[in-house]
């Protein structure tokens, strides 16, 4: 597409858990679909209790998974809670949550950075908080920088490395407009990429978006972007930057990019937030990294054997009081 630009490089085999997921604690009675990767069963000695196998993962009935955090009344993250206290709807109805997961598991991360030329004066300190959330990853995480003003430059494919991310951020510099949907849209493609080849490969995936101001020159309209949002599995960080150097927090163009990135966030189970000082981002990033290091996983088939690819509400609660939950507001039936 004239417009979007693309960096090639190779990307590392991953995966968020998707829709097209489903749960086993055997092997099949069937054979598998192709490009799908079974945990062979352990042989048992002769009269001892089978141990339990980590659950293996086929592609072709719809697993509906979602990450979910909890959060209490202070903000503080909840990592005790086990599979009973979790409960899901779905257009209302009860469902049945036949896989959970509290693993601290890796992450598939795309780091999106504006640098338009109304960042030129913050882009130094944004560059020192980005790059400080970079090191906080672990060596079993991937990520990718994406930098974006009237152009989209994917500077760093996903790496594990953090001076290679240290170095495709340093290397960031502002001038021209601001692609954001555009930007947004690369990295969701990019991270649909990232295919898991067994258990140990399975990844949640996230966006982490910085900006100062609306988009002005994409050549995608919102609604693709946020549609392409909810028919991943990716939760969108957003970072809204205010402030009084070039940017109003009053002004009618920041409006319209804080609705949308709220909308973004609140429809993929992210989060958004609006910092009046740059200062503030080294503060963010730890959050989103804190965040994404305390999720839940929690999954199940869907009640309605419908295939009409309507859309689907989701609501989850937990049986503890005094606690938020939060994920994704929905998902896309399958069609097929």
């Amino acid at each position: 597409m004239k417009g979007l630009l693309f960096r090639k490089g190779p990307f590392i085999a991953a995966l968020a858990v998707s829709t097209t997921l489903i749960v086993t604690a055997q092997e099949p009675a069937t054979p598998p679909p192709p490009q799908t990767a079974q945990e062979p069963a352990s042989p048992q000695p002769p009269q001892t209790p089978p141990t339990r196998q980590a659950p293996s993962f086929t592609a072709g009935i719809e697993l509906v998974s979602l990450n979910v955090t909890v959060t209490d009344t202070s903000a503080r993250f909840i990592t005790d809670l086990e599979q009973d206290d979790f409960q899901v709807y779905e257009d209302g109805v009860k469902q049945d949550v036949t896989f959970f997961n509290r693993t601290n598991l890796p992450i598939a991360l795309a780091l999106l950075v504006d640098t338009s030329a109304s960042m030129e004066t913050r882009l130094p300190v944004a560059q020192e908080a980005a790059i400080g959330f970079s090191k906080r990853l672990r060596a079993q995480d991937l990520a990718e920088v994406v930098d974006f003003d009237s152009r989209v430059v994917i500077l760093q494919p996903f790496t594990n490395k953090a001076s290679e991310l240290e170095q495709a951020i340093r290397r960031t510099s502002a001038g021209g407009s601001t692609s954001m949907y555009n930007a947004i849209y690369i990295a969701l493609k990019d991270l649909k990429k990232i295919v898991a080849t067994n258990v140990e490969d399975i990844r949640r995936q996230a966006i982490v978006v910085l900006s100062d101001g609306e988009d002005t020159s994409s050549l995608l309209p919102f609604e693709e972007v946020l549609d392409l949002a909810k028919r991943s599995e990716t939760a969108v960080y957003a970072i809204g930057l205010r402030g009084n150097d070039g940017t109003s927090s009053s002004s009618k163009g920041f409006k319209e990019a804080e609705f949308v990135l709220r909308q973004l966030a609140q429809e993929t189970g992210g989060r958004a937030f609006f910092p009046n000082q740059i200062g503030e981002l080294v503060g963010i990033y730890g959050q989103i990294s804190d965040e994404l290091s305390s999720q839940y996983t929690v999954g199940y088939t869907s009640k309605n054997a419908k295939r009409d690819g309507a859309w689907r509400r989701v609501v989850v609660r937990v049986n503890r009081q005094g606690v938020i939950p939060r994920t994704k507001q929905g998902y896309f039936a399958p069609t097929r």
